[in-house]
């Protein structure tokens, strides 16, 4: 059965096809938001081909990426790529599940471990990361700039890049105790530099200009 999300925000509504059938049913899940558990979504996730996250028991289907977020995401893939391929450790983009706490799934765009023995990368989903990379959506912007900055606190991540094609600038995040300090915004004309993962530097221009 193949799962199709028609809208993202509350009025969440999907079509579900079955395998070897053209039949197509329009199903509103709505009444189910705050009902869902994580287990559900897990099993909902599995079979959807759209971006969902979770938050205590309320299901949120992401905006589908542009082919712009796409290059600049596999500019950034390649970096921290080129980086971690020697030093043992893993880099891996959306999608992939980030478990956050026992209530909350988030679909970071670009996550990263330092070391691929790390106990939090498992096969279902992450509960955890190194550094994190949220490529900036036209509709998504507050949401990466202040929520999901506590979010990505609240998983004790230490290093968080909101990466803003709005703006063309990187922001590095730090994790000082709970929340982030503001390491430093990139501009083009700048190089932005990880804190967590020497060697990781990209020049600010190259991402915008990616193609």
């Amino acid at each position: 059965m193949a799962v199709e999300p028609l809208e993202h925000g509350d009025g969440l509504r999907v079509g579900l096809r079955m395998a070897a059938s053209d039949d197509h049913a329009l199903v509103d899940l709505g009444c189910l938001q705050g009902l869902w558990t994580p287990e559900q979504y897990l099993r909902l996730t599995d079979v959807c081909d759209r971006l969902l996250e979770f938050t205590d028991g309320r299901l949120e289907v992401l905006p589908m990426p542009t082919d712009r977020h796409q290059a600049i995401l596999q500019f950034l893939f390649l970096a921290c790529l080129s980086v971690v391929e020697g030093t043992g450790g893993v880099v891996r983009f959306a999608p992939l599940r980030l478990r956050i706490g026992t209530a909350k799934f988030r679909e970071p765009d670009l996550l990263l471990v330092r070391d691929a023995q790390d106990p939090r990368r498992a096969n279902a989903y992450w509960s955890g990361a190194d550094l994190v990379m949220e490529v900036v959506s036209p509709d998504g912007g507050d949401r990466d700039r202040r929520q999901k900055r506590t979010d990505y606190a609240e998983a004790a991540i230490s290093e968080y890049w909101i990466v803003d094609p709005l703006e063309d600038t990187v922001t590095v995040l730090v994790l000082e105790g709970a929340s982030y300090a503001e390491y430093a915004t990139f501009h083009r004309g700048d190089r932005a530099g990880s804190v967590c993962l020497p060697g990781l530097g990209v020049d600010v221009a190259a991402v915008f200009d990616a193609e």
